[in-house]
């Protein structure tokens, strides 16, 4: 059987239109638009540079005063940073998912280093791991504000009953949304394996 040379190319190299046909005007600058995404990724990547410098100045901060602190500041603190390295991992998966997702690929294969996630990531994989991330960073603001909570009622208080309850609330409504985005994306996955065969 012969094929066509045109049918011919790289794995993961951009598709050839049959028969020499090429885009019209219009569809090439809708597709190219595309790349007006780059810099909001490259500003994505200034946030990024952001909260190391935040992480900086909080782990100073913890090392500095490590030996007046008690207990619960030292945990308050150390939560802090976990929260900037949950919100950087956040970032990570948006800058470098988003870009290869809807931008352009990366051309990782086989590089030693790239993310496990990445092989096999596209928009419905991406939502569901920022929807876990959303949640595993609104678990840590909930922790650090049952954990700083022994002033609740007093005037000095930073925390209202009516505060930590919407934040709990806040915090249900993230795992709902994140169990109806994956029951969503498994019925999707099911319908379209069982339209295949």
């Amino acid at each position: 059987m012969s094929h066509d040379p045109a049918d011919v190319r790289a794995p993961d190299a951009v598709p050839v239109l049959h028969h020499g046909k090429r885009l019209s005007p219009l569809a090439s600058l809708i597709f190219a638009s595309r790349w007006l995404q780059l810099p909001l990724y490259l500003g994505l990547i200034v946030a990024q540079c952001v909260y190391v410098f935040l992480f900086m100045k909080e782990l100073w901060h913890l090392i500095h005063d490590a030996a007046i602190l008690s207990e619960q500041g030292i945990m308050l603190l150390v939560l802090g940073l976990i929260d900037v390295v949950m919100i950087s991992n956040l970032l990570v998966m948006v800058i470098v998912g988003g870009y290869e997702t809807f931008v352009s690929r990366l051309n990782l294969q086989g590089h030693p280093d790239q993310p496990e996630w990445l092989s096999h990531v596209n928009a419905s994989v991406l939502k569901v791991k920022l929807a876990m991330a959303i949640i595993g960073i609104s678990s840590i603001h909930l922790l650090k504000t049952f954990i700083d909570i022994s002033s609740l009622g007093s005037p000095e208080s930073k925390f209202t009953t009516e505060g930590v309850m919407w934040q709990t609330i806040i915090h249900l409504v993230f795992i709902v949304s994140a169990m109806g985005i994956a029951w969503t994306d498994k019925l999707m996955l099911h319908a379209t394996s069982k339209h295949k065969h």
